[in-house]
């Protein structure tokens, strides 16, 4: 699956499809993401920015290639650890949406059935421009393989740092766990817990560095025994929880390293007899659709999970036109969504 393979008309279709959606979007002044949304026919867009770009769609001759004709069908590899949590959705409509509307298909799959080195002899027997891998971990093996072979590969969140030839889409998230700390402190907590993730995982570090970061500016110590680490997952980030709770002073909030984990706070918290965010107030860290969803809302940092589809699919492409990324890491900015599951601290909103 060396780039070289990739045919001269599947080149300059992808070049084509590419440029002509890139630029309606310089020409509309909206972003490439929301020409995305418009060739999808998604509703979350105004009504007089979907005229706007329908008709510059209209007037540059784009063509919605649904069903494409099969020789001339172009597709990529997608494969999630697994495909069963909130994040894999949203990343994987951000792929599908972006591929989708330069008129390449997606193959999905999963670590768990077939191990990476496998995706990467599937990939070449499938004649498939590349493969995107959602929070995986290459082994050196993997990564040598990509680098000789030459093969067009993006990875998304991985769990180990990869090397400088392989590209890596991300978000920032450091900067992300230190703004959703600074906002529990702004609101006069100075007990905060984590329920961070593993140690291993790249995304799960940065974000226990920024927590401590936060505490470290506002001049309080950090306390091992307010943090658990666990995989982002329900189930252990409830009995993490309650372990938490159980210390002599409790925190009096809990920031979560994900929804998911943040979903185990609020159930802990219910089931010791505590209301948020009256009695702890909970912080998460993704902000997908359960986010909002939860009782009460979580407040959140958000990801820009449609971008960071967009984005990994953009580099793939890029690619595969023989053409070098401009960074070979990529970090997308987060943002503060604040909802109901965060508020003062009752000694704070009592005085």
């Amino acid at each position: 699956m060396h780039a070289a393979r990739v045919t001269a008309h599947g080149k300059e279709h992808l070049d084509r499809q590419y440029g002509l959606l890139t630029a309606i979007a310089a020409e509309a002044g909206v972003s490439l993401s929301t020409v995305s949304k418009v060739v999808h026919r998604r509703r979350d867009v105004s009504g007089s920015t979907r005229s706007r770009v329908e008709e510059l769609l209209t007037r540059h001759g784009y063509v919605r290639s649904w069903d494409p004709d099969p020789a001339e069908a172009q597709q990529i590899v997608a494969v999630f650890r697994d495909l069963s949590g909130p994040y894999t959705l949203e990343v994987v409509r951000g792929i599908v949406e972006a591929a989708g509307a330069l008129g390449v298909d997606v193959v999905t799959g999963t670590i768990g059935a077939r191990p990476i080195s496998t995706w990467l002899q599937r990939c070449v027997s499938l004649r498939a421009l590349g493969l995107i891998f959602v929070i995986s971990m290459l082994t050196e093996d993997d990564q040598q393989r990509i680098v000789d072979q030459h093969l067009p590969v993006v990875l998304v969140d991985p769990l180990n740092a990869p090397t400088q030839d392989i590209p890596s889409i991300g978000v920032t998230n450091w900067s992300g766990a230190r703004d959703a700390v600074q906002h529990l402190l702004g609101l006069g907590h100075t007990r905060i817990g984590m329920v961070a993730g593993r140690s291993h995982s790249l995304a799960g570090a940065a974000r226990l560095h920024g927590y401590r970061a936060a505490l470290d500016e506002a001049g309080i110590a950090y306390n091992p025994a307010f943090v658990r680490a666990t995989d982002f997952d329900f189930g252990e980030a409830l009995s993490a929880s309650k372990h938490i709770l159980r210390a002599e002073q409790p925190p009096t909030a809990i920031f979560a390293a994900s929804d998911a984990q943040a979903l185990g706070v609020l159930e802990a918290a219910r089931q010791v007899g505590l209301s948020v965010p009256r009695d702890l107030a909970v912080m998460s860290f993704d902000d997908t659709l359960v986010a909002a969803m939860a009782s009460p809302p979580l407040s959140a940092v958000r990801q820009p999970f449609e971008e960071l589809g967009h984005e990994a699919t953009r580099v793939l492409l890029q690619l595969t036109r023989g053409q070098s990324p401009a960074s070979s890491r990529v970090e997308l900015a987060t943002q503060l969504v604040l909802r109901a599951s965060t508020a003062a601290p009752r000694s704070v909103a009592v005085s």
